[in-house]
């Protein structure tokens, strides 16, 4: 299965540098909600597009069914940010990014949890199957 491209990298890259900002100005303890608006401005601060609350439909034989699934960002059409404000991240945040991943047919995804001491205890980076 190939790695991601040097681009994508690069996008990821971004996003976890702004996750850091964004995490050092505001610290630990906030609603997800705000986060995800600080890290879209601080994304959009550094123009790079960021697409966000994408709804994600789920394909069955012949049917598109609309699941309810909404990404919480898309940064540069091609990486898939999962934010969470949680205690610790769980298997079921891991498993809801790569679900998210798959039926997006995108190939990169970051799980944020900014509820920790130090951001970098916090960030996941996941690779999706096709």
């Amino acid at each position: 299965m190939p790695e991601p491209s040097a681009r994508q990298d690069a996008t990821a890259h971004q996003v976890v540098d702004a996750a850091f900002v964004v995490h050092t100005a505001l610290g630990p303890g906030l609603l997800e909600s705000v986060y995800a608006d600080c890290l879209a401005c601080e994304l959009a601060m550094r123009n790079i597009p960021v697409q966000r609350q994408v709804a994600v439909p789920v394909h069955y034989r012949t049917l598109c069914l609309d699941g309810g699934f909404r990404i919480d960002m898309v940064v540069e059409g091609w990486v898939v940010v999962e934010i969470k404000a949680v205690e610790r991240l769980l298997p079921v945040h891991r498993a809801q990014l790569l679900t998210y991943l798959k039926l997006s047919g995108h190939r990169l995804g970051l799980l944020i949890n900014f509820n920790v001491a130090l951001i970098k205890h916090g960030i996941i980076r996941m690779i999706g199957t096709p």
